[in-house]
């Protein structure tokens, strides 16, 4: 069963948001760095991709210019934003502040 966005950001626990698109290279530098993350955290945060490019409208609601954009929420709440390539201790450290 497909859940919703809405659902899928509405988790207790804190969803990482990758937006992205296939012809970006830094968004290609970023999917390592966020598996890594996501290695590093286990549980304890969900990441999400969106390709840009097949979903429009969600962009376009959180207002995505550019890529990789990454946005966390937590309780369905945008509680950060950042677009680019960060590091993977950059990542987990807004996550665990946010948690």
């Amino acid at each position: 069963m497909k859940r919703s966005f809405n659902e899928i950001v509405n988790a207790d626990t804190p969803v990482l948001v990758d937006f992205f698109a296939d012809w970006c290279g830094p968004c290609k530098m970023l999917a390592p760095i966020l598996k890594q993350v996501k290695e590093s955290l286990g549980d304890t945060v969900k990441i999400v991709k969106i390709d840009v490019d097949k979903n429009n409208a969600l962009a376009a609601k959180y207002q995505v210019r550019g890529v990789p954009t990454m946005l966390l929420f937590k309780n369905g709440q945008q509680v950060w934003r950042q677009s680019g390539v960060l590091q993977k201790e950059d990542i987990i450290q807004v996550i665990k502040a946010n948690s």
